[in-house]
């Protein structure tokens, strides 16, 4: 692999993530952080479609008028989230229930149709199917490192294991902070990682 293709893997798990640098993507961040299930099959799905709707994107490139540009991409998108959709109705239903609408807002992912427009339309496939999977998981790594925060301090669970009352927590006094399950928690995390990740990336901080 090139250094060219490394780097479009791997800058948008930190350097360049989606999430918090880019400010993308923030409202499914909310949305679906209360459990980290939901938090991980949400970051998959959205790396799928990215990656794949990437691909197909520049390979359609040089063939597409640019007068009908934004929608060949909605409906190439579109029918790439009704396939997952569907493989997770298949495979994971309770997962799928608890995702709820926010599978098929995939579809107005700011992430999405921002790679589609920013890189696929201008780069070989290749290329472009490596970037797509980098801002998926940069996406995901955020999802679920939120979701992990709100889950343990809030449900005192992981994955649903009962962390916390494995480790006799609740017998010592230990109780669970409610306010975690609450939306506004999440963009306070997420306002927490920027902060975090802004002060270990000096570059990034404005002038």
């Amino acid at each position: 692999m090139s250094s060219k293709s490394l780097k479009n893997l791997t800058a948008p798990l930190s350097g360049n993530n989606p999430v918090i640098v880019q400010i993308l993507g923030i409202c499914s961040a909310l949305a679906v952080t209360v459990q980290l299930k939901p938090a991980i099959v949400m970051g998959l799905s959205v790396m799928v479609v990215t990656a794949f709707a990437n691909l197909v994107m520049s390979f359609l490139r040089k063939g597409v008028p640019s007068r009908i540009r934004i929608i060949v991409q909605l409906v190439v998108i579109a029918t790439l989230v009704i396939l997952v959709d569907q493989v997770l109705k298949a495979f994971v239903y309770d997962v799928s229930k608890q995702l709820s609408v926010y599978v098929g807002l995939i579809i107005t992912n700011c992430i999405v149709m921002g790679r589609v427009e920013a890189f696929a339309l201008q780069n070989k496939p290749w290329d472009s199917f490596l970037d797509g999977i980098g801002n998926g998981a940069g996406y995901g790594l955020i999802l679920v490192i939120v979701a992990f925060f709100r889950e343990l301090f809030g449900s005192g669970s992981l994955l649903g294991f009962p962390v916390f009352e494995k480790l006799g927590l609740y017998e010592v006094g230990y109780a669970n902070c409610g306010l975690m399950l609450f939306p506004p928690m999440a963009l306070i995390l997420v306002g927490c990682i920027i902060w975090v990740h802004r002060s270990i990336n000096k570059d990034l901080q404005e002038k």
